[in-house]
């Protein structure tokens, strides 16, 4: 039987808005649609996992709100344990306002909300959670410190880390925090913030993972959006295929791809095998609208993996 996947980290609301283009600065546009949804990195990433067949939890922080009803209801929903997942009183449940444009890019700003009143303290009563875990998975929407907690107590129980550093850290991670990840997952402007660079910077994707495997970590995944990804690890270099579709949302892909990774790695399957498996699953969930709305169940996923294997 596979293991269980704790996620610690973030819920919000998307707010998604489809336009023609991205306005310019002041001028107003209508825009064609728009739609709410359940999103948050952490939740996102949760969601995907628990929809392919796998155990989840999530620890985590909602507001005082009916964003928070709705929030702990779609956790129970996928079957998704969120006793650790807890109200802050007279405090908001965070959101993310999402502009998407036709070809599917997007833009998107967060407002944390309870999200940043998870403590390291807080970790303590989900001990027991997190050491029986087969992997516990983190980001970066919650607070550092809190994170840099969680895998210091996954570390010390000999569980399997993934780290997904995103949105990417204005200031440098805390010293020796990389060291205790197992699996770094991060798009190409992430690596090159990690690096030390502009997010726009050009850089050289297998050099700049080395890197940081000379800073402790385990392995390095960087997904490249339509070149596929690439598994940097102390095996050498490993090329993910992309598969080829027509997006019309890439909202939250990136979340479907580790949410996917993490459900065949605990599942058993080998790393590249589990990574592509991930590509797959990432690459459906830009033809469809929304974020968690986007993500596949195990069987039409069956289904789309069985026209899409070359």
């Amino acid at each position: 039987m596979a293991g269980r996947i704790v996620v610690i980290g973030s819920n919000m609301i998307d707010l998604v808005t489809y336009a023609r283009r991205m306005p310019e600065r002041g001028e107003t546009l209508e825009a064609e649609r728009f739609q709410s949804g359940f999103g948050g990195k952490g939740a996102n990433q949760a969601v995907a996992a628990a929809l392919l067949g796998s155990e989840v939890a999530m620890i985590g922080r909602v507001g005082d709100d009916d964003f928070a009803t709705g929030t702990l209801a779609n956790f129970a929903r996928h079957g998704i344990d969120a006793t650790h997942v807890v109200r802050v009183p007279g405090v908001a449940s965070g959101v993310a306002p999402i502009l998407v444009e036709p070809g599917g890019e997007n833009r998107i700003l967060i407002a944390p909300g309870a999200n940043a009143h998870l403590l390291p303290k807080d970790l303590l009563p989900a001990r027991g959670l997190v050491e029986g875990a087969a992997l516990a998975i983190f980001q970066l929407e919650i607070r550092t410190e809190t994170v840099l907690a969680g895998l210091e107590m996954a570390r010390k129980a000999g569980v399997a880390t993934l780290l997904n550093p995103a949105p990417a850290p204005d200031a440098p991670l805390p010293e020796g925090m990389l060291g205790l990840v197992d699996h770094l997952v991060l798009n190409q402007s992430e690596l090159a913030i990690l690096s030390g660079l502009a997010p726009d910077a050009e850089i050289d994707v297998i050099d700049s993972a080395n890197g940081l495997l000379a800073r402790g970590v385990g392995r390095v995944v960087v997904t490249l959006g339509a070149r596929g990804a690439r598994l940097v690890g102390p095996e050498g270099v490993a090329v993910i295929a992309p598969v080829p579709v027509t997006a019309l949302d890439t909202t939250g892909a990136g979340d479907a791809f580790i949410g996917a990774f993490a459900h065949f790695l605990v599942s058993g399957s080998p790393l590249e095998t589990a990574l592509a498996a991930a590509s797959r699953y990432a690459a459906l969930s830009v033809t469809r609208p929304g974020t968690q709305s986007s993500y596949a169940d195990r069987a039409s996923f069956a289904r789309f993996s069985a026209g899409a294997v070359a």
